[in-house]
């Protein structure tokens, strides 16, 4: 792939979207380089930076800190003799086949065939977190995905709108709290001070709008420091020497990699900063002390109380929030395995090698610190082959994790596969234990994935063993169909759900319509047709209709051959309005409609 930009008839040859997945017409972003003072990639939404990748070292962009490593590595940028500025890709393991592409949701993303899996593999994204919005806190704001609130001001500045601030509306900025040495001489309204000095700042994405020239690292700081217009400078051998004159933009703090800047502040700032260093580090450290003992504290005394007596959190391992941060590179969303209603599963490599999968909470979720506890407990005291390995947790601040044992095909959905396709279960968070008497309960909490939820848990928060046995038969359509349950099948008048589209084609008896091509076999037909058999059974909307999980195996072995009529599902159809075009409703799918299927081959 080559992006190209002439900078004698400014032609240029960039990355297009398409308006919706389904819509190839031009969408609202661009991606390409920005040859203006020093090289930059960027994608553009409607003509406005949406992220860049921060400056060209003649190696890597330096701000385009969570790519894969190999994506990242495999660019080129090269000036040629006919002032043809011009970048190329080539993934650097020279694998073969391979596309890339800017998506209709501004994420560039890099396709590779891979012949052992038989499928693409997605190697590459732009945008990780929040903080990767271009101008997310504004001028002279840092953002930092792993603090709370993400914006901050630079040291020496203070909130231009603290209401607005305050309220999480970040664009305003900030301003500088004391005016420079330099502008108060300049003004004439004070002489003599102290000359103006900078702050380091370790590990960042330097900003936008940065003009270069070559020179040394301390002839780079002496022209700033005589330069009253220069508000910041930064230096780097691939580059070179980097200032600022102006609003700081897009400025992001990384936990590894990423350059230095030195920040110009008035003498007074480092005045205060240092009057305040002596009572302040030793107040932190009576805090730190403090709330180390508290966490302890509070983490026992905040578990449910049903589970309390049950978890020793003491007697499991934890695990430090910056240790899970630096092992999946800042929660990347390339690292991303799935997400469910607990939240988002992540892959990491712990710094001794092993390969992890970290569970986090959403804050968003419904769920929370009883679902939390619920799944440690529950996988805690049960050791199974067929288990989920739990490794350890990590409860810090608002964050909630869960360490599990890394499995190679796929995410921690629900069933997932080890190396050799042996089955192992997780996700207990929404578990429910029954005493011996018990075959139903009813919750406070409607928590879970819609879609995989039984009527009468979703509507009511009634649940019983005929709940699980209706996301058994959601799970069994899915295998078959090799669709999922969470996208809308386009019906002229209704968007129908998979459970929709497959009683549609049952009473339409076109059910074989249903059946993956890539699964499907003529030998195999009946047996195919009895599994989507039962799954309907299963998905009925009264609890009482469904058969039991006994039953169930009974009838998928073939030991029940006659099999009752299905009788109408639930959740099959959500009319739209007539003022609704269906590429509309299609746009806010936020995955694929299509799931993979493993291909097993005999031993």
């Amino acid at each position: 792939m080559k992006l190209s930009e002439n900078l004698r008839t400014n032609q240029k040859v960039q990355l297009t979207s398409w308006k919706s997945p389904s819509d190839p017409s031009t969408g609202r972003f661009s991606a390409g380089v920005n040859t203006q003072n020093i090289p930059q990639g960027f994608i553009w939404k409607d003509g406005h930076p949406y992220w860049r990748t921060g400056p060209w070292n003649g190696q890597f962009f330096t701000g385009a800190h969570g790519w894969v490593l190999d994506y990242h590595r495999g660019y080129t940028l090269v000036y040629d003799k006919e002032e043809i500025v011009y970048s190329t890709f080539a993934y650097v393991n020279g694998l073969g086949l391979s596309k890339q592409f800017l998506d209709s949701q501004g994420n560039i993303k890099q396709l590779l065939w891979d012949d052992g899996k038989e499928d693409s593999e997605v190697v590459g994204f732009a945008l990780a977190n929040e903080c990767d919005f271009y101008g997310t806190c504004g001028a002279f704001g840092s953002c930092y995905a792993l603090s709370s609130p993400i914006c901050s001001c630079l040291k020496g500045f203070e909130p231009k709108i603290v209401e607005e601030w305050n309220r999480g509306n970040w664009m305003s900025g900030c301003v500088r709290r004391t005016p420079l040495q330099c502008e108060r001489v300049n003004n004439r309204s004070e002489g003599g001070g102290k000359a103006d000095w900078f702050l380091k700042l370790e590990m960042i994405k330097v900003p936008d709008f940065a003009e270069w020239s070559y020179r040394t690292k301390d002839d780079c700081r002496k022209q700033c420091l005589e330069n009253c217009s220069c508000v910041a400078y930064a230096y780097d051998t691939g580059i070179g020497c980097m200032s600022w004159s102006g609003n700081l933009i897009d400025l992001q703090k990384f936990s590894t990699g990423g350059l230095d800047i030195y920040i110009r502040l008035s003498y007074l700032e480092f005045v205060i900063i240092g009057a305040m260093a002596i009572p302040s580090t030793a107040y932190f450290f009576w805090r730190w002390m403090t709330k180390k003992r508290a966490r302890k504290n509070r983490s026992r005394e905040s578990l449910p109380s049903k589970n309390l007596n049950n978890v020793k959190l003491h007697e499991l391992p934890t695990f430090s929030l910056e240790e899970l941060a630096i092992a999946t590179n800042n929660f990347h969303v390339a690292n991303m395995l799935g997400r469910g209603g607990f939240g988002t599963v992540y892959k990491g490599k712990l710094h001794d090698g092993q390969e992890i999968a970290v569970k986090k909470l959403s804050r968003s979720s419904g769920q929370g610190l009883e679902e939390f506890m619920n799944e440690v407990f529950v996988i805690s005291k049960l050791q199974h082959r067929n288990l989920v390995r739990l490794l350890g947790c990590c409860i810090e601040g608002e964050e909630n994790m869960l360490v599990y044992e890394y499995m190679s095909n796929k995410s921690l959905d629900a069933i997932v596969f080890d190396e050799e396709l042996n089955a192992k279960i997780s996700d207990f968070g929404i578990a429910r234990i029954f005493t011996g008497s018990e075959n139903q309960a009813n919750t406070k909490r409607v928590i879970g994935t819609y879609g995989y939820m039984s009527p009468e848990y979703a509507m009511h928060g009634f649940f019983s063993e005929k709940s699980d046995v209706f996301s058994f038969g959601v799970l069994l359509l899915e295998i078959v169909s090799g669709r999922k349950t969470t996208c809308f099948y386009d019906d002229q008048q209704y968007y129908l759900s998979l459970v929709g589209f497959a009683w549609k084609l049952w009473n339409n008896d076109n059910i074989m319509a249903l059946v993956d091509p890539t699964i499907w076999d003529p030998c195999f037909q009946m047996e195919m047709l009895r599994c989507i058999h039962v799954g309907l059974l299963c998905v009925q909307e009264l609890a009482r209709d469904r058969p039991t999980m006994s039953t169930i195996i009974s009838m998928l072995n073939s030991e029940i051959l006659d099999l009752p009529t299905p009788k109408q599902p639930a959740f099959t159809e959500r009319q739209f309005a007539s003022n609704e075009e269906p590429a509309q409703l299609g746009e806010i799918k936020s995955s694929s409609c299509n799931v993979t299927i493993t291909t097993v081959y005999a031993r």
